[in-house]
């Protein structure tokens, strides 16, 4: 999706960092708990330049505490750059985690 002067458009780089970082979350989540976006926190700094790639992780010790406790959250650090390897957008993602129900 581009914007009105050709760049990859705000919102969808939004979304590249926000599923970069749900799919870590969900990757390390137990089969029985919910992810769920809680914020998100975007600094736009520079236009972007052609395609773009997001790099999302989590440490040790967020992945002990979503296999361990039965709610909470945790920053999720991203980094997203385009084609000339600069990050035209600075953003973490706060993610948080329940039970699911049971049926």
């Amino acid at each position: 999706m581009r914007n009105h002067i050709g760049q990859v458009h705000a919102a969808t780089m939004a979304l590249l960092a926000e599923s970069a970082t749900g799919f870590v979350v969900g990757l390390n989540l137990p089969s029985n708990k919910l992810p769920l976006i809680k914020s998100m926190n975007l600094k736009y700094v520079r236009r972007s330049v052609g395609s773009m790639k997001a790099l999302a992780w989590v440490s040790d010790e967020q992945i002990e505490q979503m296999q361990t406790l039965e709610r909470g959250d945790i920053m999720v650090p991203v980094t997203v750059t385009d084609q000339s390897n600069e990050e035209p957008i600075v953003c973490e993602m706060n993610w948080a985690w329940i039970e699911k129900q049971k049926s």
